[in-house]
């Protein structure tokens, strides 16, 4: 009968945390969506890269909304039971308080291991995905990018200007430069243009212009009455190193262990200055920068992942109270106002502790054990008030 009872308990909570992770994370994307349709407008991509990168995004909105939709659904299930009466069964099956906030303490732990899956390989994988996606998809919408009077730069190597656009996609007094390389480089003049695209080939053919060429060699000038100039060649200009968020988690704590392990000069005082060359040599990672000025982020980003879920359990802690006192109590609803008020503060200070990882070791240690202590606390105080109300 124990088992039946907190079954359909933990059944309950699970039901609504879904629907309500799934509502509000939808409602997020579509509202990130909107404003990822810059995309297609002003870089030019496909309708494909734009739906994939939204799509592509969702792990992340869903590991930033996770604590406060799990202390959502615990605070409300439980409120819910206590105004249907229902927390008596577990009283009249002689299941005592501290057991039931025990059953519920467990139970945050299955949410803690997803957190920390998303947060540590999910989320990261997802917005590296995201990031190749856009930096190795070609330019789908030339017509889209280009703007009246305005120079575009947006595609790598390549600037773009055009004095008018018509209706028909016909482009009058066009400016190209096209950076070949470091030693070369093209200018075209041409008064007049048109996009032309196809399942084969993307270009722009040209008429009544030149073309000036400028190399190692010296400078030379064509005219022409007709030309093409190809573009499919060309993608969008992104940044080649991935961000933080985007690196994975071990690779981000080897980081902070050699940077840890050089400093206290066991590679030598070399390395000291040398940190990241000493990171890419033990590592084989081209990506990611490893050094002095990073490390701060990297620690922050590590704390984000592995010590944020750890409020879970004392969120669970704190909204499991609920079941200490009963709806009759006089004050009941003042009780109910503190405890949601106090998790909602404790979820917004653990964002915001993340922003001072790293920059000052006391701090760090504040931080870091700051959730441990605060639970093994507020259990004790917790378990002494349980047996006074186990005890009557």
């Amino acid at each position: 009968m124990k088992k039946l009872i907190f079954k359909n308990l933990l059944k309950d909570i699970t039901s609504f945390f879904l629907l309500s992770i799934i509502s509000i994370s939808v409602i997020v994307w579509v509202i990130q969506a909107v404003n990822y349709l810059d995309f297609v407008s002003e870089d030019g991509h496909s309708f494909r890269i734009y739906f994939l990168y939204t799509i592509l995004s969702l792990p992340k909105i869903i590991g930033r909304v996770l604590p406060f939709m799990f202390f959502l659904s615990l605070f409300y299930i439980l409120l819910k039971y206590e105004e249907n009466n229902e927390l008596v069964i577990f009283w009249l099956n002689g299941i005592k308080k501290i057991s039931f906030i025990n059953v519920i303490l467990k139970f945050s732990l299955f949410f803690l291991i997803i957190q920390i899956f998303f947060s540590s390989f999910l989320i990261p994988l997802s917005q590296d995905l995201a990031r190749s996606f856009i930096r190795t998809s070609n330019i789908d919408s030339f017509s889209a990018l280009i703007k009246e009077k305005k120079f575009i730069d947006t595609v790598s190597d390549l600037t773009i200007y055009v004095d008018e656009k018509n209706e028909d996609q016909i482009l009058k007094n066009i400016i190209l430069k096209d950076e070949i390389n470091k030693n070369e480089s093209q200018f075209i003049y041409a008064q007049e243009g048109k996009i032309i695209s196809n399942e084969n080939s993307k270009y722009l053919l040209l008429y009544d212009g030149k073309i000036i060429n400028k190399d190692s060699k010296g400078t030379s000038i064509f005219n022409f009455e007709t030309s093409q100039f190809n573009l499919s060649k060309f993608t969008t200009k992104t940044t080649t190193y991935p961000k933080v968020q985007e690196i994975g988690t071990i690779l981000l704590l080897k980081c902070i262990m050699t940077y840890e392990k050089a400093i206290r000069g066991k590679y030598g005082n070399y390395y000291i200055d040398n940190i990241d060359k000493l990171f890419r040599e033990n590592t084989g990672e081209r990506f990611l920068v490893c050094k002095e000025s990073s490390i701060a982020a990297i620690k922050e980003e590590v704390f984000r992942r592995l010590f944020l879920p750890l409020y879970l359990p004392i969120i669970a802690l704190f909204v499991s109270t609920l079941v200490l006192f009963s709806k009759d109590r006089f004050d009941y609803k003042r009780f109910k106002g503190k405890i949601f008020i106090s998790v909602f503060i404790l979820i917004i200070l653990s964002e915001i502790s993340t922003r001072y990882i790293g920059k000052e070791f006391f701090m760090s240690i504040i931080f870091l054990f700051f959730p441990i202590f605060l639970f093994c606390l507020s259990y004790l105080i917790i378990y002494k008030k349980t047996r006074k109300f186990d005890t009557r």
